[in-house]
């Protein structure tokens, strides 16, 4: 009974429901499911990324992936899902076997799913493996021929990679099939895209022995497409066709034809067929037609690109005129200077010109015909706008050719023109060089005239007039002219105006009118090389007073120059006496010479930048001249320093215990001297009156140097009369030394 009662189980009591009317809310099940969604009860969360760091990694990875696709594989064969996902997987890892292995094996389970096909070679197609591409496509089309996404796919990669033959024959084998009209309408646009259904007619009407038929074919196809809608491989069909009929003059006449109309860029393959043919069938010169007309279709790119590129134009030119008639280059020439510059200065037009010079020499050299070349002429000479600039080598050439024509009164004509229109120098000059060839002297001084008239300043066409005076014989006439070539007021070289008077009255062995040059010359300017020059000029004149004329005027020229500011002039006079003096003088004279040369010393100034402030010191060397030092008491004052300085040196040296003796032995010349405390080196001369303010400090032996303004008040010399500077230089001998330097 106990183990009865062990093995009963308890019911227990099922609540009863007093009440079983419906709920007031009622709870459906879309209900129940939302509520679970939005609360997110059964998500789980995503799993952790996993990062690989080696390849053993990586290779349990792949074991996990593939075994995972395998088994969803082996659950479920006919989801055409879970195979592109394991084949896309192993494309993402460029495993393309593998891939193409599982799409194999998906064909296998369904080969009639449009999407496994597609996908299995859009696959190949990315991985540029053209070969396994055409083949899928070409099983696809042959199990499914009905699909047509699979004929468009395929006719579309064929077109893409070029391969129109193959394209067409796919498009051959969908028509066979009798597709619906849109197919048909895809392969008529195919064909009007390359043009070569007129290609299939002739070669049709050629197979069957139908020889006039085809040619009538080719021709009626050049007629229909015209000459804006050319194409190359309908000249080069042609062009075999004639070829194969042994007609070569047809097939050259086709060949030329063409090259003339096609744009280079479209017409690689036509130049190749032609000069395959030349090759075979032609003659040397028909091989340079080839290479000249290649040539010549990249100059006509390039001039169509930029008809402005006159270079371009140039080589074009030089081409044609090589091989092509007159008419040819002629209109070659034409379309080049048709070509204006589109702006009207004269950098522009420089270029731009010389295609005139060249067209009109080549109608007078070339084509010798005069009358067209002097029409070249005035149509560029209208064409140049002459109030703005002009161009004298046209006006020139134009001259030579009326001379070359013996047209001597037109040659004369038009350069009247031209230097009545735009006078310029060149122009002037040629004229006269025009007339002193035809010997016309008289015509050659009016030109004269008139171009001093025009320029007046030009000291060389001063010089060449006197020149040409000279050489026919008046000298007179000549020198009137350099006496008003000297009397202008503004010239560009005077100098060497002045240089070519005094040549010439050299050359006309007049000494004394060269010496009377030389004076009015230094009246005008005291330049060194002006007393240099004329001090060899009395130098080379025989005469028992040469050397003594020479040694005054340098003299003279040493007392003219101690005012010049170029302390560098003066030194270059002086060295030039001295090189006098060491080669024609005696020791006397070269001593004084010596005498006279300056003392090089280096100074330090002040510079000041542009906006005003303080740009530092610089150091420069000065010369200083012992006359001016004669004259300027100061540097007296300046020798006694060096001399104070280097005996305390010695002093200190050789004697310190004597030193107390030494400085009262010094302390009766303090008075004379500045004291050492005060500076070094007392301040250098003034060498004109806007340095004797302020002048710079000389360098000593121990490289102690002064600022310019210690000096400022050292010395103070007036330019009064010959009484007033000796009272000036007596007050300054009596000023003490505290005085001279006040700073």
């Amino acid at each position: 009974m106990a183990s009865t009662a062990a093995g009963k189980q308890r019911i227990p009591k099922v609540a009863k429901v007093k009440n079983k009317a419906p709920a007031e809310v009622q709870i459906t099940a879309e209900q129940l499911l939302r509520e679970a969604k939005e609360r997110e009860l059964e998500l789980l969360p995503p799993p952790p990324k996993q990062k690989i760091t080696d390849e053993e990694e990586l290779n349990d990875y792949k074991l996990k992936k593939r075994k995972g696709f395998e088994d969803n594989i082996r659950k479920n064969r006919t989801v055409i899902s879970n195979w592109i996902k394991y084949a896309q997987w192993e494309e993402s890892l460029k495993e393309i076997q593998r891939a193409r292995s599982i799409y194999e094996r998906a064909l296998d389970v369904d080969h009639r799913n449009i999407t496994l096909w597609l996908k299995y070679a859009e696959m190949e197609m990315k991985s540029r493996q053209v070969n396994h591409a055409r083949n899928i496509w070409d099983r696809a089309i042959t199990i499914l021929p009905r699909v047509n996404q699979f004929w468009y796919k395929y006719t579309y990669m064929e077109e893409m990679l070029g391969n129109v033959a193959g394209c067409r024959q796919a498009f051959e084998r969908w028509m066979e099939w009798e597709p619906d009209e849109q197919a048909w309408h895809s392969y008529i646009n195919f064909e009007l895209r390359y043009k070569e259904n007129w290609i299939k007619y002739a070669r049709f009407e050629e197979k069957h022995g139908y020889i006039a038929h085809s040619r009538k074919v080719y021709e009626r196809a050049v007629e229909f497409f015209g000459e804006e809608h050319v194409d190359e491989n309908l000249f080069v069909a042609f062009a075999k066709f004639e070829e194969t009929q042994k007609e070569f003059e047809r097939v050259r006449v086709i060949y030329k034809y063409a090259l003339d109309r096609i744009p280079k860029h479209q017409a690689q393959e036509l130049f190749k067929y032609y000069t395959m043919f030349e090759k075979k069938f032609g003659d040397r010169r028909g091989i340079e037609d080839v290479i000249v007309s290649k040539r010549r279709f990249q100059y006509e790119e390039e001039v169509k690109a930029n008809p402005h590129n006159y270079d371009a134009w140039f080589d074009y030119l030089r081409l044609v005129e090589n091989d092509a008639d007159p008419d040819t280059v002629r209109e070659v020439y034409e379309r080049a200077i048709a070509n204006m510059p589109p702006i009207q200065e004269k950098r522009h037009w420089k270029r731009y010109i010389y295609l005139w010079i060249n067209y009109a020499l080549y109608e007078e050299l070339e084509v010798k015909d005069p009358d067209r070349t002097r029409q070249v002429y005035q149509a560029c000479l209208d064409l140049i706008p002459h109030k703005k600039f002009t161009f004298a080598k046209i006006w020139l050439l134009y001259a030579q050719f009326e001379i070359r024509q013996k047209n001597l009164q037109g040659a004369r004509k038009v350069m009247g023109t031209a230097i009545g229109k735009c006078p310029k120098n060149k122009l002037l000059k040629g004229y006269i060089e025009l007339e002193l060839q035809l010997r016309e002297f008289d015509r050659c001084r009016k030109l004269y005239e008139k171009y001093l008239e025009f320029s007046p300043e030009n000291c060389t066409t001063w010089i060449k007039f006197a020149e040409l005076e000279t050489i026919l014989g008046d000298m007179e006439r000549a020198r009137g002219i350099f006496e008003l070539a000297i009397g202008q007021p503004r010239l560009d070289m005077p100098e060497v105006l002045w240089k070519s008077y005094i040549d010439f009255e050299i050359e006309q062995e007049e000494f004394g009118n060269t010496r009377n040059l030389y004076k009015r010359l230094l009246q005008r300017t005291q330049h060194v090389k002006v007393w240099i020059s004329y001090a060899k000029f009395e130098l080379s004149i025989d005469g028992p007073d040469r050397l003594q004329r020479c040694r005054q005027i340098f003299e003279e020229a040493n007392k003219s120059m101690r005012n010049c500011e170029e302390k560098e002039e003066r030194l270059m006079l002086l060295e030039s006496w001295r090189d006098f003096e060491k080669e024609f003088g005696s020791e006397s004279t070269m001593e004084r010479v010596r005498k006279l040369l300056p003392e090089k010393v280096k100074k330090r100034r002040k510079l000041t930048a542009e906006d005003g402030s303080d740009a530092g010191w610089e150091e420069y060397y000065d010369y200083i001249f012992p006359e001016d030092a004669a004259n300027q008491p100061n540097l007296k004052l300046l020798a006694m320093a060096k001399m104070w300085k280097r005996q305390q040196i010695v002093n200190e040296e050789v004697a310190p215990e004597n030193a107390p003796e030494a400085e009262e032995g010094t302390s009766s010349s303090s008075s004379t001297s500045p004291p050492p405390s005060t500076s070094d080196e007392p301040a250098a001369p003034p060498q004109n009156d806007s340095d004797r303010n302020a002048a710079p400090e000389a360098e000593q032996e121990n490289d102690d140097d002064r600022d310019d303004d210690d000096s400022s008040s050292s010395s103070s010399e007036s330019d009064d009369e010959d009484d007033g500077k000796k009272k000036k230089k007596e007050e300054e001998e009596e000023k003490p030394s505290g005085e001279e330097d006040k700073d």
